[in-house]
């Protein structure tokens, strides 16, 4: 134990020390570097307001005036609707089955993912990388696809269709967890794949047994990263969305479908921005409690960048033996499933419901083919990507700086935290809220209307996986390199450069994935004549007979193997980021639309 203090006591004495930028261009140089020209002053200020503009924009705009067209109808601020609707007795039952479903779904993430984390993350085994991206895969794909393969388990007809569990609250569950049970593993892996393990090896030489020195030693030291993940994880079963519109029916109905019930079908814009508001504040508290529990324990963690994972034990087993039923029952065997029920009509087997995506009219519910609408949405999802690329990487400048003062300090944490409200506010509440606040431009009739939508659900991911690697640059590089002579333009392209394309294939990948998967907003926006993949699967799955539940199914396969594939091309497009002052990388926040 003591030579294990002495080695934390020179790591502190040795670590590199830091140089914080500051000066005049807004606290964004060097403090004793030279003054900002009028170029830089121009291009710092275009990184800060531009996103700031498409924000507003596109998403403050629409979403405050949805909420003040509920909140002040008459143009003055009328608060009585607060309590009309939270008298309701309707109104806490959904707030309530919101929270037990989100609370159960997270529940049983972190208990599933901690034992995945530690054979995936520190144990080495012959076909741990296929496990890992198997493990990955459903976090990025469509809300839609997920309902439609657990319907399929479960209506009648399905391996689990006499247990009759179409349209409760375990389906939902078992859904949510499903999609969310990787980024827990993940999340929770990079932290433990990088603990300093001879904490545990002396409490191990001091007797201490293998559980004990789990509970206390490694378990303390993951607890941030679990709160962290567990958080996160609440926020996305809290508002899920196109699951749930599947799978729930009125027995697991969400503030999120409620939402949805009370503009598209009510026009009960009060109720709506009621619940609006009630949805940001539980997810704004489970945020700041998982931020206190995580900085609780923060600066306790030592970390490294060199601990090799070790072989499986006899002790691994039972975290073994239950991360494989994981995979294989609540992960693989939907999409199972799904790819066999796709395959089968009126009892037989065949290639019709494939065969029939290229088809319109008739006995199906569709106006354009399947592949006509696969098409529009990857020109939609190429064209978000592209947007969100562009307005994440400027945000990503901005926040991997760090300025002198403590005013300026603030800023950019209050910067920061204002691109992570999409993640806290009803997609249906955005999507809306562009058809009363863009339908009088002419805009919501414009093709760009999709891109744009989508692109504010994906600029939060793309920040999210950009800008550790940014802020893992040690500053004194810019300062060398400027020293040197090296424009602003010429150290961007130098220094920040190169890390960005290491993290732009990933960064890529999730706003594709997102953004091909985007129904709610999208639900809105779409025109019939050329909607998205995602529409198209809801409304042939919600429609009757067997050809439209059968080309449902199959839409359904062709949208999962699509965002997949493109997820996982663009991932191995990222390389390795350099070791030297690298801090782990926290998995990117995804939104189930």
């Amino acid at each position: 134990m003591t030579a294990a203090r002495n080695f934390d006591r020179s790591r502190r004495l040795f670590r590199p020390i830091s140089v914080r930028g500051g000066g005049s261009a807004g606290g964004l140089r060097a403090a004793h570097g030279p003054r900002a020209t009028a170029g830089e002053r121009i291009g710092w200020t275009l990184a800060v307001a531009l996103p700031l503009v498409f924000l507003g924009v596109f998403f403050a705009w629409p979403v405050l005036t949805l909420i003040g067209r509920g909140l002040a109808p008459d143009g003055a601020l009328d608060l009585s609707g607060f309590g009309e609707v939270l008298a309701r007795p309707r109104t806490w039952r959904v707030i309530g089955q919101t929270l037990v479903q989100a609370t159960a779904a997270t529940a049983i993430c972190v208990a599933l993912g901690i034992p995945g984390a530690l054979v995936l993350y520190r144990r080495r085994f012959p076909g741990r990388d296929l496990l890992r991206g198997i493990v990955t895969v459903p976090f990025v794909l469509p809300g839609v696809v997920v309902g439609t393969a657990f319907h399929a388990l479960v209506t009648t007809g399905g391996p689990l269709g006499g247990l009759h569990l179409d349209g409760t609250r375990t389906a939902v569950v078992a859904a949510l967890v499903f999609f969310n049970y990787g980024y827990v593993v993940r999340n929770v892996g990079t932290m433990w794949c990088r603990l300093d393990p001879r904490a545990v090896e002396a409490a191990r030489a001091l007797g201490a047994s293998p559980w004990r020195a789990w509970r206390t030693v490694t378990l303390p030291s993951l607890l941030p990263a679990v709160a962290s993940a567990a958080a996160t994880v609440f926020l996305l079963c809290a508002t899920a969305y196109g699951v749930v519109l599947v799978l729930g029916g009125t027995g697991a109905a969400t503030i999120e479908t409620e939402i949805y019930q009370l503009t598209a079908r009510f026009l009960d814009l009060r109720a709506a921005a009621v619940l609006s508001v009630v949805q940001l504040v539980v997810i704004a508290a489970a945020l700041w409690a998982g931020e206190r529990a995580r900085r609780a324990r923060q600066a306790h963690l030592a970390l490294r960048t060199d601990v090799p994972a070790a072989p499986l034990r006899a002790g691994d087993l039972p975290a073994l033996a239950l991360t494989a039923v994981t995979i294989v029952g609540l992960l693989i065997a939907p999409m199972a499933v799904l790819v066999i029920r796709s395959l089968r009509r009126a009892g037989r087997w065949t290639l019709a419901n494939y065969a029939d995506l290229s088809t319109t009219g008739g006995d199906n519910a569709l106006l354009v083919s399947v592949w006509e609408a696969a098409g529009n949405s990857l020109r939609v999802a190429a064209a978000a990507t592209v947007i969100a690329l562009t307005v994440g990487t400027a945000v990503c400048l901005v926040l991997s700086r760090s300025p002198r003062r403590r005013l300026l300090t603030r800023a950019v944490a209050l910067f920061d935290a204002v691109f992570m409200l999409p993640l806290g506010v009803s997609a249906v509440t955005v999507g809306f809220g562009f058809l009363i606040t863009l339908t009088p431009s002419g805009l919501t009739n414009s093709w760009w209307i999709l891109p744009l939508a989508q692109a504010v659900v994906a600029v939060p991911l793309v920040v999210r996986t950009l800008l550790p690697g940014l802020r893992a640059i040690d500053p004194r590089q810019r300062e060398v390199a400027a020293t040197l002579g090296a424009g602003p333009g010429r150290v961007l392209a130098s220094i920040d450069g190169p890390h960005l394309l290491r993290a732009a294939g990933l960064a890529a990948g999730f706003a594709l994935a997102t953004s091909l998967g985007e129904f709610g907003a999208t639900s809105f926006l779409a025109r019939p004549q050329g909607p998205t993949l995602p529409v198209v699967v809801y409304r042939l799955v919600g429609s009757p007979g067997a050809q439209n539940q059968g080309m449902g199914l199959a839409a359904g396969v062709v949208l999962a193997v699509g965002a997949a594939a493109l997820m996982l091309a663009c991932e191995r497009l990222q390389t390795p980021a350099p070791a030297p002052h690298s801090r782990p990388t926290p998995a990117p926040t995804r939104r189930d639309r």
